[in-house]
């Protein structure tokens, strides 16, 4: 057997059978994804995923990531390959290294996959490798198995794509204008034109004001372009936008200076520390227009993105070389916050790579101010022990309802039901433990969990 049926609950007895009771009564609940980096162009074409390979290892860098450190290299792995040309040999690689998955987050969501989805009940290794892809690629070529039956199967009653604000989103419309009726829907990522650093950004700038028709080489013309864009996301069903900006530094320039500095940064004359204002004066900019159009504002901040600059040269952005590194949100919020802090109509959710911060910044943070909200342990810390320090070190200023539930910012579908089926667990194993301790009634821990994975999710993206 792959998975036990009290996987991540307590091992003492009174508290994990409070925690199964607890899971089985929210285990049925929706699946709501207001955060990922799945395709809205699985579920417009709505073909067979090619081969366990493709679905599996190339698009998910929590996988080839860990399989590149021990040796691995990503040319064997067909990394960035349009079309895999030997997907078995590639397969094959993963499943001979996949004891270096002992014990993190990524073997409970490929075993959740396997077994639930697949039906299979041998551990994968060299030995299985191609019981495995056979019985993997046969039932990706059946009906049941295409994009839009597994997200009815998943339970999925939102998910949420990551787009630029460049994207046409005709396969956000083509799934629109079909009649299927699942809630598939683009959140607005303005990195691409808001970030000097970003590769091609004085092009982007360009084609933001040809597709807006707005000359964004003037910075009236340029945050006019951005409404609009907003508008258009909006139009297709968006309710979030998302930023991804190195650090959470903000700034609020008068007209004038932020006008200058717009100037200096499209001509391609702004140094580091100037790029760096910049983008915070965007953030600023960014909440002001949230304000006005309701769109709710993630900021994912504190990863150094691409460390891997031979990686980089190679691959490109996102291949899995991204390190976090400290991150101030006190001092790096506060121009925004003096300005918009005390608006309840605004929503700012939070992430962090920098656990050092949850109790002594972002809680008593959240804890005060009507806009900010806490999202979920993120990326390396999305793991059953991340989950568990973050309730532990959160819940104590913040409480629950000051965060948003779950999110599984995922660009790997069929891990999807795992992360939430992983989280639903540990939030039920954190409250069984507060009953157990007399610190929370029974009664209210139902309710708590109920919150946590449905309530919370819907009413922090407005959804």
């Amino acid at each position: 057997m792959l998975i036990h049926e009290d996987r991540l609950f307590p091992a003492e007895p009174t508290a994990c059978k409070i925690a199964r009771a607890l899971y089985a009564s929210i285990q049925g609940l929706p699946i709501v994804s207001p955060h990922g980096h799945t395709q809205a162009s699985w579920f417009a074409k709505n073909e067979p995923f090619p081969d366990p390979a493709k679905l599996f290892v190339q698009p998910d860098h929590y996988v080839y990531r860990m399989l590149y450190s021990q040796g691995v290299s990503l040319e064997d792995l067909e990394i960035g390959v349009a079309e895999l040309e030997n997907p078995r040999k590639v397969w094959r690689i993963f499943a001979s290294h996949y004891y270096l998955f002992r014990g993190t987050p990524t073997r409970i969501w490929l075993d959740f996959a396997f077994h639930h989805l697949f039906g299979l009940t041998e551990r994968l290794s060299e030995s299985t490798a191609d019981h495995y892809y056979d019985v993997i690629s046969e039932k990706l070529r059946s009906e049941e198995f295409l994009p839009r039956a597994l997200f009815e199967r998943f339970n999925l009653e939102v998910l949420a794509t990551t787009d630029s604000p460049l994207d046409s989103l005709a396969d956000h419309l083509t799934i629109r204008d079909s009649n299927w009726r699942a809630r598939i829907l683009p959140t607005f990522r303005p990195d691409p034109v808001v970030d000097p650093e970003f590769d091609g950004f004085a092009g982007n700038i360009v084609e933001l004001g040809r597709q807006t028709g707005e000359d964004t080489g003037s910075w009236s013309g340029y945050l006019k372009a951005l409404r609009i864009a907003r508008a258009r996301f909006q139009s297709v069903g968006c309710t979030a936008t998302d930023h991804g900006h190195p650090t959470p530094q903000t700034a609020d320039l008068s007209a004038e200076d932020a006008k200058a500095l717009f100037n200096l940064v499209v001509a391609g004359n702004a140094d580091a520390q100037q790029q760096e204002l910049f983008r915070a004066q965007m953030l600023t900019e960014m909440a002001r227009m949230s304000l006005d159009d309701g769109l709710v504002m993630q900021i994912h901040p504190g990863s150094v993105r691409n460390h891997n600059r031979a990686l980089h040269k190679i691959y490109g952005r996102d291949i899995g070389a991204d390190i976090p590194r400290p991150t101030n949100y006190v001092d790096a919020l506060r121009p925004l916050l003096d300005r918009f802090g005390n608006e309840s109509k605004l929503s700012i959710i939070l992430f962090t790579l920098d656990e050092s911060t949850y109790s002594r910044e972002l809680a008593p943070l959240a804890g005060h101010y009507p806009c900010l909200r806490l999202g979920p342990p993120w990326w390396f810390h999305d793991s059953p022990e991340g989950m568990l320090r973050f309730r532990e070190l959160a819940t104590e200023t913040a409480g629950f309802y000051n965060t948003v539930g779950f999110n599984d910012d995922t660009r790997a579908f069929l891990s999807i039901p795992a992360r939430h089926d992983v989280a639903r667990r540990m939030d039920c194993s954190y409250l069984a433990r507060l009953v157990t301790e007399h610190r929370l009634a029974e009664d209210e821990a139902f309710e708590v969990a109920y919150d946590l994975t449905y309530r919370l999710v819907k009413k922090a993206y407005r959804l």
